[in-house]
């Protein structure tokens, strides 16, 4: 669920909000849609980190019954989960915030050389990068279950 949901806001809700805001002539339009993707992202993230917690501890009851190769795969997608969410929303986010109240003005008014833009552009693709990672190793961890519970039921 959770990597559907992050699907989601990446290909349908991030995109859709800045689309559909930005056809409004509204001074603070890209605010506004950053604002809608920004509470998702943090949703999304710290669900992110509980559900790669709780995958990471639950696996560790099954250790025994588990192959060690796949074992340690799903326990490093889990922790891979956990951390790139984490650090999305507790590093990257909150540097982004921090740069945020620095602003008096929307983001998109500075120059492509501004530093605080610079800063801005740098952390947004640092927060891409680290949610691109935790999809990844939540649909491998995903993948390796679903082998795993089908290879079981034979």
């Amino acid at each position: 669920m959770w990597l559907g949901a992050a699907v989601f806001l990446s290909a349908v809700l991030a995109p859709s909000a800045f689309l559909v805001l930005r056809g409004y002539q509204s001074f603070n339009a890209s605010e506004i849609a950053g604002a809608i993707v920004n509470r998702n992202l943090i949703a999304l993230n710290l669900a992110g980190f509980v559900i790669g917690l709780i995958v990471f501890v639950t696996g560790l009851f099954r250790f025994r019954k588990i192959p060690l190769p796949v074992f340690l795969i799903e326990m490093i997608c889990a922790t891979t989960l956990s951390v790139a969410t984490a650090i999305g929303h507790w590093v990257i986010a909150a540097k982004l915030r921090a740069l945020r109240l620095t602003l008096t003005g929307p983001i998109d008014q500075l120059t492509a050389t501004d530093p605080r833009r610079m800063t801005f552009d740098r952390l947004h693709s640092h927060s891409v990068k680290a949610l691109v990672v935790a999809m990844i190793a939540a649909f491998v961890g995903f993948v390796m279950v679903a082998l795993r519970t089908r290879r079981d039921a034979r």
